[in-house]
């Protein structure tokens, strides 16, 4: 049986990546509602597990130096988040994993051809292929490598 809490997770901090990549280097509020939807909080206030659980990536992304902010925006969001500077590299990697097949079109020149194959650009392929098992090997993989570093 798959651990649909870690397949939320991968996703989560892919989406949160993402967002700050392409914000960078500004500073912004990651909500939790912009990747996930709308959350409704029952009678007694609270949010759903699946909202803390969001916010709980993010925090993990902070605690494991991928990611920095400045506080957070009550359980909504983290304020003044950015991109640790390892995270930055991380991102600009080049992967020779090949997580899905590749456009092996020989009319792309050479500094398009690597763009596509950084960490940012499988992320990127991962969420739009809407596959949980590529998501999961890419973001094991970006974690694998931001755990060497």
């Amino acid at each position: 049986m798959a651990d649909l809490h870690l397949i939320d997770f991968y996703k989560d901090t892919a989406q949160a990546l993402l967002s700050l990549h392409q914000s960078f280097p500004r500073k912004v509020e990651l909500y939790v509602e912009d990747l996930i939807g709308e959350d409704h909080v029952d009678e007694f206030g609270l949010h759903s597990k699946r909202h803390e659980a969001c916010l709980g990536a993010f925090l993990w992304l902070a605690e494991e130096g991928y990611i920095r902010y400045h506080s957070t925006i009550r359980q909504e969001a983290i304020d003044q988040a950015i991109l640790s500077s390892k995270t930055v590299v991380l991102l600009g990697t080049i992967s020779t994993t090949q997580f899905s097949p590749e456009d092996h079109s020989q009319e792309a020149p050479s500094f398009e051809a690597q763009e596509r194959i950084t960490m940012i650009e499988h992320i990127r392929r991962a969420l739009r292929s809407k596959s949980s098992d590529q998501l999961t090997q890419v973001m094991k993989t970006f974690f694998e490598m931001g755990h060497q570093c």
